[in-house]
């Protein structure tokens, strides 16, 4: 374990706290990842802050109506369960009355916590939701017309793979994401439509990720179905 996994800024959020979970109690089976039933699985979350005097508390609020970002300073919730193959669905919407911004999912995230880990993200920024971006080195393919990658001074090998579609609401309004990780393809649904399929993508344990990337963003019904269970 690195010593960023024991920043004790970056506490378990206690109302959330829980055992691992067996694959055998998750495998096909749908997860509420923040307001579990009573005596149903639950996932374990932390919090990453790049600013290590931040309080988890006034960056997330779990609410339960809703899960409230405030956007900085820059970070994420992760979970610390690691997982391979799920479907993950959640609904997210910006406040109307602010300007456009930027937010994120991230999953099979590894290695040491960081701005930004090596992950698979799938976007949310005001007029990118739904575009791939592979983080830190993660690996992925799409169609050579939609896809592209750089190396940037502080983030890595970036790999970017652009949505088919813009299907993302007004802010004010929730979205829907439905994230669909089997072996190395990725899958990206959009307010029910696909919006991208990435190809060729790293096949590893890692951790589910919201971000907190500078701007308010709200989050509700996160759920998740494991498919082979977390792995170990």
């Amino acid at each position: 374990m690195s010593d960023a996994f024991r920043n004790p800024v970056a506490f378990v959020l206690a109302v959330l706290l829980a055992g691992p979970i067996a694959a055998a109690e998750t495998g096909g089976r749908r997860i509420d990842m923040f307001h579990p039933p009573v005596g149903g699985p639950r996932v374990t979350w932390n919090a990453f802050h790049e600013d290590p005097a931040a309080k988890t508390d006034e960056v997330w609020h779990i609410g339960e109506d809703a899960i409230v970002c405030q956007g900085t300073p820059l970070g994420y919730l992760y979970t610390e369960q690691d997982f391979t193959d799920f479907v993950l669905r959640l609904e997210w919407r910006r406040p109307p009355e602010k300007a456009p911004g930027k937010g994120g999912v991230l999953i099979r995230t590894t290695g040491n916590h960081k701005i930004w880990p090596k992950s698979l993200e799938a976007q949310l920024n005001a007029g990118g939701a739904g575009d791939f971006w592979g983080l830190d080195g993660y690996r992925l393919t799409g169609p050579d017309e939609r896809t592209k990658s750089l190396k940037h001074p502080q983030f890595g090998r970036l790999t970017n793979v652009e949505k088919t579609v813009d299907a993302e609401k007004p802010p004010g309004e929730w979205n829907t994401y439905q994230i669909i990780a089997r072996g190395d393809v990725v899958t990206l649904i959009l307010n029910g439509r696909e919006v991208n399929r990435a190809t060729g993508c790293d096949v590893v344990p890692g951790k589910i990720c919201l971000t907190s990337e500078g701007d308010e963003i709200h989050f509700r019904n996160v759920r998740l179905e494991v498919i082979d269970g977390p792995a170990k």
